[in-house]
């Protein structure tokens, strides 16, 4: 079951991540960190569904995805580069079990940020951000999605790893058992992963090395 919404605004982000506003369908309910499924109201598409997370607030008047595309896929993300104002979607139910449990380390890869944009946003709202980390693993500055508004709201507790590249006041590699050590606090009892399957996986096993019980890992894959 799904209801039929339109395309409020479209903006770029980054060379391949776009903001999408959509109206707010009646009576949808869902939770920071909780994503749905979508799909295009045009012929050849509305029967294709992808599932994106919202980075708006349940209180809000619209729904809001950060979308990272992939034009090469020819898929849906490649068909929203096109979409404009007036563009019918179809939203469906939203599900997702990461949501905020206490303070913690998010660890985030990649187009993995969106369920946290909207947890941090949320508690940006309710003025608890607290010691609350974020570590952000991308191949290059120019993957970062939102680099300077987490700047804002985390300031030295944003922490960014890159791959690909070198630079001063960013790590370099893969987010490591020692990185997580480094910034681990006995108050961030919680760590918060979503991101690629293999990062899902490492990061898994730094935790597990680390004595971290499962109960205290909230994740989500894609």
């Amino acid at each position: 079951m799904s209801t039929i919404v339109k395309v409020k605004s479209v903006e770029h982000l980054t060379h391949d991540v776009i903001h999408l506003t959509l109206e707010k369908p009646e009576g949808l309910v869902y939770t920071p960190g909780q994503a749905v499924d979508i799909s295009i109201n045009k012929p050849c598409w509305e029967d294709k569904k992808t599932c994106f997370t919202f980075v708006s607030l349940p209180e809000e008047n619209q729904i809001e995805f950060v979308i990272k595309t992939y034009p090469s896929h020819q898929g849906i993300t490649n068909e929203l580069l096109s979409v404009k104002p007036g563009d019918e979607i179809s939203v469906y139910k939203p599900f997702g079990d990461i949501h905020f449990k206490g303070e913690g380390i998010f660890i985030a890869g990649g187009a993995g940020i969106t369920p946290f944009l909207a947890i941090l946003k949320d508690l940006k709202k309710q003025n608890n951000l607290g010691k609350n980390k974020l570590i952000f693993a991308n191949r290059s500055k120019a993957d970062i999605i939102m680099e300077n508004h987490f700047n804002d709201l985390l300031g030295e507790k944003f922490i960014n790893i890159l791959s690909d590249e070198e630079l001063e006041g960013y790590e370099h590699g893969y987010v490591s058992q020692e990185l997580i050590q480094k910034h681990q606090e006995p108050t961030l009892k919680f760590y918060y992963l979503c991101g690629p399957p293999p990062m899902m996986n490492a990061v898994e096993k730094h935790l597990a090395a680390l004595g971290i019980p499962a109960e205290y890992i909230v994740k989500e894959g894609f």
